[in-house]
């Protein structure tokens, strides 16, 4: 199906650049980013969740240990300490 929509010229220029730096096509740029924004309104996890979303992805198993030594430390904080 097509469609037509209108974009801002300035917002046109930046999304033609990063497709291309992404050696993408405008569609399919803009395809990804539609995509992209379906899941994130749907609410489906993206894998990418705390340090995860900082550190990109790693092994579901490696990553439940890290987050499980991180957990163990804060809870050695005392909130007092820190006024």
């Amino acid at each position: 199906m097509k469609t037509t929509v209108e974009v801002p010229d300035s917002l046109y220029r930046q999304i033609k650049a990063r497709a291309a730096l992404k050696g993408q096509t405008i569609k399919a740029f803009f395809l990804d980013a539609i995509r992209d924004k379906l899941v994130s309104e749907k609410g489906e996890p993206d894998n990418q969740t705390g340090w995860r979303a900082v550190f990109g992805a790693a092994d579901p198993d490696d990553v439940a240990e890290v987050q499980r030594i991180i957990d163990e430390e804060y809870s050695k904080i005392d909130p007092e300490t820190w006024k």
